[in-house]
C-alpha cells in the first residue's frame, strides 16, 4: 500500500527545520555571561593592615607554594592570604578582592595563622625584596558579600 504525502509536506517540513535552527541560534546568542551589578551580589569596602608573603621555606611551614586550602601557588599570580575573622565575614576560599593601590583582582588562596585579626597578607612570589619593600600598610579593600547570605 502506498502512502500518500500531501505536496506541502516537504516544504513545510524544511520551514519547521529552518525555524528550529534560528530558535537554537537566537537562544545561544542570549546566554551571554551575566555581570554581577543587580544580581544577588554586592561590593562592600574594609580598611585592614597588609603586609605581603613569599614561597620561600622561612615564611611558610612545610611546602612554601601549597596554601592551607591545598591550591598550588605560581610566581605572579594575584593571590591573597586573609586572616580568619575576614573569612567569618565572607572573604572565603576563592573569593574575588580589589585591594587599593593595585590595578588587578585578586583570589583569596591561603589563610593566616589564627593570632592575626583583620589583615591580608599579598603574595608576592619568590621576591623577597619586593615584599619587604611593600611592608605594612592600612589599605583599603573591596569584596563581594551575597545578599541572600545576609539574615534580616
Amino acid at each position: 500500500m502506498k502512502t500518500w504525502i500531501h505536496p506541502n509536506f516537504y516544504k513545510l517540513r524544511n520551514f519547521l527545520k529552518l525555524l528550529s535552527r534560528l530558535f537554537l541560534i537566537l537562544l545561544l546568542i542570549s546566554c551571554k555571561d551575566r555581570d554581577m551589578k543587580g544580581d544577588e551580589v554586592d561590593w562592600d569596602t574594609i580598611c585592614v593592615t597588609a603586609t605581603a608573603y613569599n614561597s620561600v621555606d622561612s615564611q611558610t611551614e612545610g611546602h612554601p607554594m601549597l596554601t592551607a586550602w591545598g591550591d598550588t601557588l605560581r610566581p605572579g599570580m594575584n593571590a591573597v592570604a586573609v586572616s580568619r575573622d575576614l573569612m567569618r565575614m565572607g572573604l572565603d576560599h576563592n573569593s574575588k578582592i580589589k585591594i587599593e593601590g593595585f590595578d588587578s583582582v585578586f583570589l583569596v588562596k591561603d589563610k593566616m595563622h589564627y593570632r592575626w585579626r583583620n589583615r591580608i597578607d599579598i603574595y608576592m612570589g619568590k621576591n623577597v625584596e619586593a615584599a619587604r619593600e611593600f611592608g605594612r600598610k592600612k589599605l583599603n579593600i573591596a569584596y563581594i558579600f551575597h545578599k541572600d547570605s545576609i539574615s534580616h
